[in-house]
């Protein structure tokens, strides 16, 4: 099997180097690809001035749904795997991959992250939706078969966030198999526990609720779902309010942020359901333009 490794970047040259060294070392039959766009830390001519990338793609859209497409149509492998510019393979992930692909359509594994405290790991997420049995992917480690990567027309990209977990939806729809395979490790550096990114609310929930309604449709199983991740997150900034981490004027901003993402959400997923009423759900994937790449680079 030749497997061909989609890393897409973002100014994150020093981070990126280190997921390169990690396959040469741990991968090196695989092909690399670079999915850059666009940097403004030097990225490009740190890759150019080493010898094991096997291909460069500037692109001008910064879309992560984007970048995994355009690396995924350069794609020389039979395989195809995703792994993020900040996470590098641990010993064993290759030989992991190639097992896992030997009984699956698809497979993931997890992250290794370190923090001040010790050591995280995930585990295999999954859940029944609307009687379907999903198996989510890990956007940053996962690895699929080019031709079911093909027939999904690969990531749908509208999403901005949530584009794996859109796949996973289509995937269990198409009946394709996810593996989870425990040594398929990537590892991610220090981190601080705890703490609290700033959330575009907006998003979230435009990305949720469109996921949601292009591949269940207006069901009730699709309110409760999102009635339900929108109550979680309000409860948990009314907690940060309570403790001066958050004012309620930025707690109501919050909430109208909600809203307008969920209305928006729900719109244009009911638009992409009835633009592609095909099992693949994916009318903005890999074959809906050609126009991504503004340069590409090829070494070997």
């Amino acid at each position: 099997m030749k497997l061909s490794v989609v890393i897409p970047t973002l100014n994150d040259r020093e981070r990126l180097a280190r997921t390169l060294d990690s396959l040469t070392e741990h991968a090196p039959e695989a092909e690399r690809i670079v999915v850059n766009g666009p940097s403004t830390d030097g990225t490009t001519g740190m890759i150019r001035e080493r010898d094991d990338v096997t291909r460069l793609i500037e692109l001008a859209d910064r879309n992560l749904n984007v970048a995994r497409n355009a690396g995924a149509v350069r794609a020389d492998g039979d395989a195809i795997a995703f792994i993020s510019s900040d996470r590098a393979i641990e010993a064993g992930w290759f030989e992991a991959v190639v097992a896992g692909l030997e009984d699956a359509d698809a497979v993931t594994g997890p992250t290794h992250r370190e923090l001040t405290t010790g050591l995280a790991s995930e585990v295999l997420e999954s859940r029944a939706i609307a009687g379907r049995e999903v198996t989510y992917v890990n956007g940053s480690n996962a690895a699929f078969h080019r031709d079911v990567f093909e027939a999904l027309d690969g990531f749908d990209e509208y999403l901005q966030t949530g584009g794996a977990r859109d796949l996973s939806h289509r995937l269990a729809a198409n009946d394709y198999q996810v593996g989870w395979a425990g040594k398929m490790c990537v590892h991610r550096g220090l981190e601080a526990d705890g703490g609290r990114r700033e959330r575009d609310w907006a998003w979230k929930y435009r990305a949720l609720t469109y996921r949601l309604v292009k591949n269940y449709g207006i069901r009730p199983t699709v309110a409760r779902r999102t009635l339900s991740h929108g109550g979680a997150d309000a409860l948990d900034t009314l907690r940060d309010v309570a403790r001066g981490n958050a004012t309620p004027s930025g707690w109501v901003g919050s909430g109208r942020d909600v809203l307008r993402g969920m209305a928006r959400g729900t719109a244009d997923g009911i638009f992409s359901r009835r633009k592609d009423k095909s099992g693949r759900r994916n009318p903005n994937g890999m074959s809906s333009r050609a126009d991504r790449a503004v340069e590409v680079y090829t070494w070997r």
